[in-house]
C-alpha cells in the first residue's frame, strides 16, 4: 500500500465548513471555469474560423489559374481549358479541379436596377459549400444541349430587385453590342459576407461562353480544391512548376488577404486568453497546495518524527493536489462539452449576420485541441505543485509539533 496516498486520502476528509474546504472547493472551481472556457472558447474559434473560410471558397477554390493579364476586369481573357493541370492525378494534394467564367451584366426588374457579376459554372462545379449558403430554393440545373437559365441570387440582391425563387428578369450583358437574356431565380444564397453577396449570381458556363462566342474548349479560368488546405502553399509551388508560362496562379489566401489575416489575428489573441487562464489556475492550485500544508504543519512534524522522509511527504501533498486537479478537470469537460452540444444541436445563442457573417455561435469539434488541452493543465499543474511541496523540506519537526 502507498502509504503517501492513503494519508493524502485520509487528509482530504476534512470536516465541512472548515477553512482548507473552502480553498479547496475555489481551486476545482477555478481549474473546471478554466477547463469549460479554454474548450468553449477553442470550438467557438475554430467553428467561427471554419464557417468563414467555408462561405470564402463557396465562392473561389482554394487555388485560381488565369490568363496572366494586368488587366484587373472582373471578367478578364479567356484560357484553354488545357493548362497543364488536367488530372487530380498530377498533384498528390489535389482533390478538384472545376471550370469558370465571369460576365458583367445589368438586372432590370419593372422598379429597379442593379450592377452584379455572373460567375458561370458547370456540371463539374463543386456547388456542396453553395449548398449550405442555400436560404431557399435550389441549385442551377445544367441542360445536356442547351444552357441553363437558372441563376441563383444572394439575398441582398434579391431584396433590393424585389425577386424571389421563381421569378424572371432581364439581364443586360455589357459588350459590344449589348445582348440580354431572360433568366430565371432558382435558388437564393446568403453567405454573410458583403463582398460577395453584392456582386455575384451563380449562372450556367455554356451562357457565358455563349455571349462571348466561346467555344466549348475556353473558359474564364480553373480554380482547384485540395485536400488539405494547411497544404495550399506546398501544392500551389508545385501547380505553378506544372501549368503554362502564359498563366498566373493566385491562392485563396492573397485574393483575400484582409479576411485570413484576421482570423490569423484572432486566433492568436485567444490563445494569449487562454494563456493567461492557464497561469490564474495553476497559480490558485499552488495557493491552496500551500495553505494545506500551513494548516498541516503539526502532522508533517509528527510524521517526521515517526520517520517519514521529506519525499513521502511530499508526495502527500501531491497526491492531493492531483486529485483536486482531476476534479476539477472532471467538472470543466462536463461543462465545456455540455454547452458546446447544447449550442450545437439548438442554437441557443443567435448572432447578428450583419456584424458577425452568421445568425447563430457557431461550434467545431476538434477532439485533438480537447485532449491537449486538458494535457498541458494537467501538467502545468501538477509542475506548479512542485513548487509549494518544496517548502516540506524546510520544516523542522520539533517547530513543526509546537506550531499553533
Amino acid at each position: 500500500m502507498n502509504v503517501s496516498k492513503y494519508i493524502s486520502e485520509k487528509i482530504s476528509e476534512v470536516q465541512s465548513g472548515s477553512f482548507t474546504t473552502s480553498v479547496t472547493k475555489i481551486a476545482i472551481i477555478s481549474i473546471a471555469a478554466g477547463i469549460a472556457i479554454m474548450i468553449v472558447s477553442f470550438a467557438i474559434l475554430e467553428g467561427f474560423r471554419n464557417e468563414i473560410r467555408d462561405k470564402i471558397f463557396s465562392f473561389g477554390a482554394h487555388l485560381q489559374i488565369s490568363k496572366y493579364d494586368t488587366n484587373n476586369s472582373f471578367e478578364g481573357a479567356p484560357i484553354s481549358t488545357a493548362t497543364g493541370i488536367n488530372s487530380t492525378e498530377d498533384i498528390p494534394g489535389i482533390a478538384h479541379i472545376q471550370s469558370f467564367a465571369r460576365k458583367t451584366a445589368i438586372i432590370k426588374t419593372d422598379e429597379e436596377v442593379l450592377g452584379v457579376v455572373v460567375k458561370g459554372v458547370d456540371k463539374g462545379y463543386d456547388l456542396s459549400a453553395m449548398q449550405q449558403n442555400l436560404d431557399e430554393g435550389k441549385l442551377i440545373g445544367f441542360n445536356d444541349t442547351a444552357s441553363s437559365m437558372d441563376v441563383m441570387l444572394s439575398r441582398r440582391i434579391a431584396d433590393k430587385l424585389r425577386l424571389k425563387v421563381g421569378d424572371e428578369a432581364i439581364f443586360y450583358f455589357i459588350q459590344n453590342p449589348p445582348r440580354a437574356r431572360k433568366l430565371k431565380v432558382s435558388g437564393v444564397f446568403n453567405t454573410g459576407l458583403e463582398e460577395f453577396d453584392e456582386v455575384f449570381v451563380i449562372g450556367d458556363l455554356q451562357l457565358v461562353r455563349e455571349l462571348n462566342n466561346w467555344p466549348d474548349t475556353l473558359v474564364g479560368g480553373v480554380e482547384i480544391l485540395l485536400k488539405d488546405f494547411e497544404q495550399i502553399d506546398l501544392v500551389a509551388d508545385q501547380v505553378f512548376d506544372q501549368m503554362n508560362y502564359d498563366l498566373q496562379l493566385e491562392k485563396i489566401t492573397d485574393r483575400h488577404a484582409q479576411l485570413f489575416d484576421w482570423l490569423q489575428l484572432l486566433r492568436k489573441n485567444v490563445v494569449i486568453f487562454l494563456v493567461l487562464i492557464i497561469f490564474v489556475a495553476t497559480f490558485n492550485m499552488v495557493s491552496t497546495v500551500f495553505i494545506m500544508i500551513i494548516e498541516r504543519i503539526n502532522m508533517i512534524g509528527v510524521l517526521k518524527a515517526v520517520g517519514a522522509t521529506d519525499a513521502q511527504i511530499r508526495q502527500i501533498f501531491y497526491f492531493r493536489g492531483l486529485s483536486l486537479t482531476l476534479k476539477g478537470m472532471f467538472w470543466g469537460n462536463l461543462i465545456g462539452l455540455g454547452f458546446c452540444v447544447i449550442q450545437y444541436y439548438f442554437e441557443i445563442i443567435p448572432l447578428d449576420p450583419e456584424n458577425y457573417y452568421m445568425d447563430t455561435v457557431p461550434i467545431s469539434w476538434n477532439f485533438g485541441i480537447i485532449v491537449i488541452l486538458n494535457v498541458i493543465t494537467l501538467l502545468m499543474t501538477m509542475l506548479a505543485i512542485l513548487i509549494p511541496a518544496a517548502m516540506v523540506a524546510r520544516i523542522k519537526p520539533v517547530r513543526a509539533i509546537k506550531f499553533d
